[in-house]
């Protein structure tokens, strides 16, 4: 995550106030906010080093952080804090080890969420000796490798909710989540999902938690079944329009099946997937080869981001939703996720930059956030030039590119890599029980 040196971190309730005084006062000399990547869960250190500098800046990272109030204290501001602010959008991380704590200059310098997954938690722990006196504690006190695994990722999630609770408070639920998902080998068990939703919940009890669940098929009435239980839900692995529509609609199915008189503690993001989109499509018409075809690169997932925004403002809108604000029901914002971009060629705010408007999440990955830090810009794009976006869309189809196909086939790919990288960490933990001549179960 982010080691820090010479930061001094403001409390997480400070860094997230949105208070529109802030944009009143004039800027100082901007502060410099420098990254430098490491190797990626390093025992000794996290994955990048955060560092502030006053008068030179190492690398091309420059931050415009610097308001003073009228004490003379010295306010952190980022980029970040103006996404936020001014577009309406929360950064978050995408990403999660231990220690938990370096969370927090990242809180600091604006990052107002947390997102995971089985490849997140199967390189934190396989690759970090912080999990090894928990887990020697598990294993000798009887739990089976799984159950494990599981509580060590319960612990970290409660950290890190416990760090953005305050975020989680100041805006009256609507921020400062941490999100779980259920075991990827739920993704074709509709009960099972249900189930898993359920317990995890329980066993993380905290307000700030979403259970992630995957937007597969079977998963779609899971989602309902979750939301009406009242447990917020971030909805995940979605790779295109129609199965978008179906996520939301299980929303509202849910919200208006719940049968709570008092909606506004039950919350959800849908994440959207991008840049896997490009990366699928690129690939197919590099096939096609024609000129009309090579020029499409790199513009099929943003563009249908920008449609996807389009059906949720319909969506929430008009009579069905407006009975369900009137009990205090929350949008289901849309979450930017896969925004690391792909292809060195793209600009590194590819996925970010474009995709900026009211009321959404755009998660990051290290890559993605220095990239945006630097040199992102803040401004309304989503929905800037929605007949481009219908051009672009419209242009792939009468090339013969099947959106059914490419989110079919990125969902599979998707679960099938959760898979993976879930049953890869159990092997390590295994092979980590036998190093520490532990007797597994």
């Amino acid at each position: 995550m982010a080691s820090i040196s010479k930061l001094v971190s403001p409390s997480p309730v400070a860094s997230s106030s949105v208070s529109g005084s802030l944009k009143s006062r004039s800027l100082q000399p901007k502060c410099l906010i420098d990254f430098h990547s490491r190797d990626v869960f390093n025992a000794r250190a996290s994955s990048s080093r955060l560092s502030v500098r006053n008068d030179v800046v190492r690398g091309s990272l420059i931050v415009r952080c610097s308001q003073l109030e009228g004490n003379g204290s010295q306010i952190k501001r980022t980029t970040l804090h103006d996404l936020y602010e001014q577009g309406g959008q929360s950064p978050w991380y995408d990403n999660l080890c231990r220690p938990v704590t370096d969370l927090l200059p990242l809180i600091a310098s604006g990052v107002r969420g947390v997102t995971s997954n089985p490849a997140i938690f199967q390189k934190a722990i396989s690759s970090s000796n912080a999990y090894n006196e928990q887990f020697r504690e598990l294993v000798q006190a009887g739990k089976d490798i799984e159950s494990a695994y599981w509580e060590l990722v319960v612990k970290d999630i409660q950290d890190a909710c416990r760090l953005f609770e305050p975020i989680y408070d100041e805006t009256d639920g609507g921020d400062g989540y941490v999100s779980v998902e259920v075991s990827p080998k739920l993704a074709d068990d509709t009960v099972g999902t249900i189930e898993a939703a359920k317990w995890l919940h329980k066993v993380v009890d905290r307000p700030n938690v979403y259970i992630k669940i995957p937007a597969t098929a079977p998963c779609i009435p899971s989602i309902k079944e979750v939301i009406s239980l009242g447990i917020s839900v971030n909805v995940t692995l979605i790779f295109f329009l129609p199965r978008y529509e179906a996520v939301m609609d299980a929303y509202l199915d849910g919200l208006e099946a719940s049968g709570l008189s008092d909606l506004s503690r039950v919350t959800s993001v849908a994440s959207f997937f991008v840049s896997r989109v490009d990366t699928l499509i690129d690939k197919l018409l590099e096939k096609i080869g024609t000129p009309e075809a090579l020029d499409l690169r790199g513009k099929a997932a943003v563009a249908q981001a920008a449609l996807a925004y389009q059906l949720y403002q319909k969506k929430f809108s008009g009579p069905r939703w407006e009975a369900l604000v009137k009990k205090g029901a929350k949008k289901q914002r849309l979450l930017w996720a896969s925004t690391s971009v792909k292809n060195p060629a793209y600009p590194d705010t590819l996925y970010v930059s474009p995709l900026v408007g009211p009321d959404t999440v755009s998660t990051m990955p290290d890559q993605a956030l220095q990239a945006f830090v630097d040199h992102g810009v803040v401004s309304r794009t989503i929905d800037s030039n929605v007949s481009e976006a219908e051009g672009i869309y419209s242009a792939l189809e009468k090339l013969g590119i099947d959106w059914g196909y490419v989110g079919s086939q990125l969902e599979l790919e998707g679960v099938e890599s959760f898979k993976k990288s879930f049953d890869s960490l159990l092997d390590s933990l295994q092979e980590k029980a036998n190093s520490l001549k532990l007797v597994s179960l």
